[in-house]
């Protein structure tokens, strides 16, 4: 009941973020938000939450969850890389997070490439390289990103090696704007510059 309050609403963010409080109201707000065709923006936490709901009503993967709010998880689509487990077990845990800035290569035909290039490239063969700054530990688990991708999420943002997902979407022709960064594309905005994909989210709703 108290999640179709929604229904008014032009445009949902759920930012970054850690920690188990109020986290299945979230996923429920964002299966709200794709269900009903509802602009939808996730910021760390938000693309990995995202990826949850996916995988739990789309994938078949019930139940699935972060393995940092259930580390037994029979689907743990979110988790902490292998090599940082390694760190963790020898307790250094500030070697664990991923901080700075990385290259992200978008993919062609999506709506973050079209975001960041606008109409500056048409077509492109190849995929395209930016680069964004990031504070978080816990990624994609790429085990389950075969399983995603064929039930219909796009990756369209992938580190350089593609290990790491950066970006998440549905295509246009699913939901008018479905997309979550890993990233924190926040952190470079400035008041007469702001983020191509907030000025993209931003656009939908006021279209529509």
């Amino acid at each position: 009941k108290e999640v179709s309050l929604l229904k008014d609403f032009d445009g949902i963010i759920v930012p970054g973020g850690f920690g188990e409080s109020g986290i299945e109201g979230k996923i429920k707000a964002i299966e709200y938000a794709r269900v009903n065709k509802i602009p939808y923006f996730g910021l760390c936490y938000g693309m990995q939450l995202a990826t949850i709901e996916y995988a739990r009503h789309i994938a078949g993967l019930k139940d699935a969850n972060t393995t940092e709010i259930n580390k037994s998880t029979p689907y743990p689509v979110i988790d902490i890389m292998p090599e940082q487990k390694k760190h963790m077990a020898e307790g250094k845990y500030g070697a664990t997070m991923r901080l700075g800035a990385y290259p992200c290569e978008l993919k062609p035909d999506t709506i973050a490439l079209e975001a960041y290039f606008g109409d500056s490239l048409t077509n492109p063969p190849v995929s395209q390289t930016i680069s964004e700054r990031h504070r978080h530990r816990f990624e994609v688990n790429p085990d389950y990103i075969a399983q995603l991708e064929k039930a219909g999420l796009v990756f369209s943002g992938k580190s350089p090696d593609g290990v790491l997902m950066e970006i998440a979407e549905l295509p246009r022709e699913v939901h008018p704007f479905f997309l979550g960064t890993q990233f924190h594309p926040e952190l470079k905005s400035r008041p007469l510059e702001p983020p191509p994909l907030f000025t993209a989210f931003i656009k939908v709703p006021i279209e529509r």
